[in-house]
């Protein structure tokens, strides 16, 4: 219980800072890549994608109470953590923002409702065949990065490659990835301990970052794979327990691990950057073993759809959302999504290591 009330005075505490992180924070952008934990409507812009949240009852908590493209009924995790960079919510989307380029333009040289893009997708993964099987189409991380090259090449032109160096150094490159990848492979082999594939992921995790990190980027907040075998579509394939599938949970176990030791030997040679990698495995555990503490009714169905049917709007719908750990089927809720990000923020080395989001935002080099 002392361990509860602990955790309690931590996000109060971390709330009370992030009412001042717009006058403080020292982050210019935040650049946002992943899947859709972190999507906030790059998806719509893709019409043949059938990877979409363009509909009620998608957005039921967001301002106006409307369907965005977020996987969830308000504000997702880039949400949260660029609020508590600063900003009002995560910066918009790259296919939002490219349709209006003589603005976006404007928006870089004056600095001014310029704070980062986000480019995340939903269905998408660190290999580039994960989800345009399932989704027909989707972003993935290579060509997320191909498109912030498009963005980098428009800061440079606007101030200068100095500048532009400069900018890109301080701000936070926020990277939320490698569910969909395990989903569709232990879908298509079932094995629970294959460390060859994790090692394949580990090794394009590594060529990702280094891409990035020669386009300038120096301070990454990475977020793990969470125990996806718990998420309420994996809970139906145990029938015998009715529990989590833990062979999948092996895998986001094993993913953590390799990323935590690439993660270390990568700043060992890259002496400048810095990094924060949040163990969304013991976030999720620490949610499902103390929920009560953290105000959590329901931990095993979704809000939408009750944890058997997709999200629709003609789905069942919760009352109690802010009670509820799942979304729907995959996504968590908002108020999962806020839990996570300020752990993320102020959190302790079980949650987010070696040092967490708010030190790495402060972080000099």
């Amino acid at each position: 219980m002392a361990e509860r009330y602990v955790l309690i005075s931590l996000i109060l505490v971390v709330f009370s800072l992030s009412k001042v992180a717009t006058s403080t924070s020292t982050t210019p952008a935040v650049f946002i890549f992943g899947d859709s934990t972190a999507d906030v409507g790059t998806n719509n812009f893709i019409n043949e994608t059938k990877a979409k949240a363009d509909f009620p009852h998608n957005g039921v908590d967001f301002p106006g109470s409307r369907p965005t493209g977020r996987f969830s009924n308000g504000y997702n995790s880039a949400d949260f953590v660029s609020k508590l960079m600063g900003f009002k919510r995560s910066p918009p989307p790259y296919l939002a923002l490219i349709t209006q380029q003589q603005r976006l333009h404007r928006r870089i040289v004056q600095a001014v409702n310029f704070y980062g893009v986000n480019f995340a997708s939903g269905g998408s993964g660190l290999l580039n065949e994960t989800g345009n099987f399932t989704y027909v189409r989707v972003i993935p991380m290579a060509e997320q990065i191909q498109h912030f090259t498009k963005i980098r090449e428009m800061i440079i032109d606007a101030r200068g490659q100095e500048s532009t160096d400069t900018f890109l150094s301080r701000s936070l490159f926020f990277l939320s990835v490698g569910s969909n990848d395990i989903f569709e492979y232990f879908g298509g082999n079932g094995t629970a301990s294959d460390q060859s594939f994790i090692t394949f992921l580990k090794i394009t995790y590594e060529l990702h970052l280094r891409m990035l990190y020669s386009l300038g980027a120096r301070k990454f907040g990475i977020v793990s794979v969470p125990l996806i075998g718990c998420c309420p579509s994996q809970r139906i394939h145990n029938i015998t327990e009715g529990g989590c599938l833990e062979d999948m949970n092996l895998y986001s176990h094993m993913f953590f691990l390799s990323i935590e030791d690439m993660l270390g030997q990568l700043s060992l040679e890259l002496t400048d950057i810095k990094y924060s990698l949040g163990n969304a495995n013991e976030m999720v555990k620490d949610f499902m073993d103390n929920p009560l503490a953290l105000n959590f009714t329901e931990i095993s169905s979704a809000c939408c759809g009750n944890g058997t049917n997709p999200c629709s709007p003609n789905a069942t719908l919760c009352p109690n959302r802010n009670q509820h750990l799942f979304w729907d089927l995959y996504h968590p809720t908002q108020a999962a999504a806020q839990l996570a990000a300020l752990t993320l923020y102020g959190g302790s080395r079980r949650f987010v290591t070696p040092i967490n989001f708010m030190q790495l935002a402060a972080a000099t080099f």
